[in-house]
């Protein structure tokens, strides 16, 4: 029988860039004079997302800001971005002390990010009979969506206004099953980590190419043992299908360089989240870190250090009432 209880994993990092730039005309500072403008916004969205899904457990995901394995293997990763403003990387710094207060469960995985927290919540999730929500602004979560695991992508609607997507929903955005969707992002590439994507393979031609073929496995086992004859056999009769230019040969012809299959290969390395990681999370242990309710005492005090009562208020409500699955 399926569980019915529920895990929030949160990208903070992410939800932390997203309210900085959001927030920062606020100016909001805790009661010791600190910025708070990101941490409070992070929170009160958290907040309102517990309130719309009652979870059991939730988890934050925090990168490691002190050294970076994917970083190691790609010096050019992530290259570009601009300097973060130096009141965003306080607020970064003091999130996990901030949620491991209030009773949260956080994970800095050494050398990893928030990402890999993420694809180990949607692991954890399966194997353990738990639904799962990821929320995060970034697309990169969106390789773990399946039947037990939802992702809700933050965009400017706040949590009221973003899309809880689903396989059904992933595919509709893209053509792309959601066990595909690694795949394809490996093509595409992405631009916000400096991965460039194979050559001549945009968003759209990898997305017909995985919808027709089925997987890059597929592809790479027809264009080594026949040549690619499937491939431009079945590409081009979906284009004669919808009335469009066949694309079968120059497909074939930019996939059979080496440089492609090195370009998909190395960017499904860097873009695959682990899997394995251990969340220390202990369902059966009432009161540890990360599962709900919390103590009414330490939440009133934490949250109350941004001296907001609104949130305080809302925080009280919500992280100290039993989840969902208590009814059952």
């Amino acid at each position: 029988m399926t569980d019915r209880r529920l895990l929030l994993a949160v990208d903070a990092p992410s939800l932390l860039h997203r309210n900085h730039h959001a927030r920062t005309e606020s100016q909001l500072h805790d009661r010791g004079g600190r910025p708070a403008w990101a941490l409070h916004g992070m929170l009160r969205q958290i907040l309102e997302a517990i309130d719309q899904f009652a979870p059991d457990a939730v988890l934050f995901g925090l990168d490691d800001r002190t050294s970076s394995l994917r970083e190691q293997a790609y010096p050019a990763y992530k290259a570009g971005r601009a300097e973060k403003d130096p009141a965003l990387v306080d607020q970064l710094d003091r999130a996990g002390a901030l949620l491991d207060a209030l009773g949260m469960r956080t994970v800095t995985p050494a050398g990893l990010e928030a990402d890999d927290v993420n694809a180990s919540a949607a692991a954890w999730a399966e194997r353990s009979g738990w639904s799962c929500v990821l929320i995060t602004s970034d697309r990169d979560v969106f390789a773990h969506i399946s039947d037990h695991t939802q992702v809700l992508r933050l965009i400017s609607g706040g949590i009221a206004g973003s899309p809880l997507l689903n396989p059904a929903r992933l595919h509709a955005m893209y053509g792309v099953a959601a066990e595909h969707y690694l795949e394809y992002a490996a093509l595409r590439g992405d631009s916000s980590d400096n991965l460039p994507g194979v050559p001549g393979i945009g968003e759209k031609s990898a997305s017909v190419l995985l919808s027709q073929m089925g997987s890059m496995r597929a592809v790479w086992a027809d264009i080594d043992h026949a040549g690619g004859a499937t491939l431009v056999a079945t590409l081009d009769s979906y284009c004669a299908e919808r009335g469009t230019r066949r694309i079968g040969a120059s497909v074939l012809k930019r996939l059979s360089t080496p440089e492609a299959r090195e370009r998909f290969e190395f960017n499904l390395t860097m873009m695959s989240g682990r899997t394995d990681l251990d969340l220390g999370l202990t369902p059966d242990v009432p009161g540890s870190p990360g599962l709900l309710p919390l103590e009414p005492d330490r939440v009133a005090r934490v949250v109350g250090h941004f001296g907001v009562p609104s949130t305080t208020d809302l925080a009280l409500r919500v992280l100290t009432e039993p989840p969902a699955s208590a009814a059952y």
